[in-house]
């Protein structure tokens, strides 16, 4: 007796040389967009990334160190994002609107797309009852709304975390592109329940600072490296297909001038290709992508 294996059941496969070949605006075949995570903590409790190994709590070397990235790292950021003239995605914990006033503010000034990513990166919402996650999404999203005039199109869970519903509950809220997931290289519609559907966007785990200096060690250098090598690649590869290339950053991580040197070189070098890549918001790729693949 056989018995098949569990499968999430929301796409089938599909071979990238199989595919139908599209072009990006502008007849580009590289989509790039930088994803920048402004999360908060809870003092005392919760999870958090780690610099060093955490203490007791209150774990005061690790919780600061992370706040020093809204409190600087996330200014410089803006600053070297304005010198290049490159656009953003601002992946936005909730409650960084009450912790931090003025932060997000100064992103939307420049225009950049704020995305939903729950309401603190000190929980899970994969770890709720269903209940319980449908709340988590509302609050953050009225939030969000309540704050910029308009819902989010996008959302990233918190430490990439999803139940097996949360796509189904995110279609549900109205949002239109999910980013936990990094199986392609282009984006993917996803069957929710109730015949709905909701657009997968490449989200990077390679090319993130958390799982590069954080887990793997990584210097800034070698990061940076690593961002130039992709792109570089990724610009051949696209010859042959549309692709979407995204950068994940954390302000408490890359925002730090040692790691913040060599991230401003291989974004100079990016920015420079301005006129054969598309540089964009995850948004503006979901939203062209979702009307090409209708």
């Amino acid at each position: 007796m056989t018995t098949s294996a569990p499968s999430h059941g929301r796409y089938a496969y599909s071979a990238l040389p199989d595919r139908p070949v599209y072009d990006w605006p502008e007849g580009k075949r590289l989509a790039v967009y930088l994803a920048l995570n402004f999360e908060t903590f809870d003092f005392g409790s919760g999870l958090g990334a780690e610099l060093a190994p955490g203490g007791p709590q209150p774990d005061v070397l690790n919780y600061a160190w992370r706040d020093w990235g809204n409190r600087v790292g996330a200014w410089r950021l803006r600053d070297l994002l304005d010198a290049l003239g490159l656009p953003a995605s601002i992946l936005v914990n909730s409650r960084i609107y009450r912790d931090c006033p003025g932060l997000i503010e100064a992103f939307r000034a420049r225009g950049d797309e704020i995305v939903g990513h729950g309401r603190t990166n000190a929980e899970r919402q994969g770890d709720m009852p269903e209940e319980d996650e449908r709340a988590l999404i509302a609050e953050a999203t009225a939030v969000l709304t309540r704050e910029e005039g308009r819902a989010p199109a996008g959302w990233l869970g918190p430490w990439i975390s999803q139940s097996r519903v949360t796509p189904d509950l995110l279609a549900e809220a109205g949002y239109r592109y999910l980013l936990d997931w990094c199986h392609d290289d282009q984006p993917t519609w996803f069957s929710t329940r109730g015949g709905g559907r909701i657009l997968s966007l490449p989200y990077p785990q390679e090319l993130n600072d958390i799982p590069a200096v954080v887990a793997r060690k990584d210097t800034g250098r070698a990061f940076a490296e690593a961002i130039l090598d992709g792109f570089e690649e990724m610009l051949e590869q696209s010859r042959k297909a549309p692709l979407v290339m995204g950068i994940a950053l954390h302000p408490y991580i890359v925002g730090q001038p040692h790691r913040l040197r060599p991230l401003r070189r291989v974004l100079e070098r990016i920015a420079a290709e301005r006129d054969t890549v598309w540089l964009t918001t995850a948004g503006a790729i979901a939203a062209h992508a979702a009307r090409i693949m209708e």
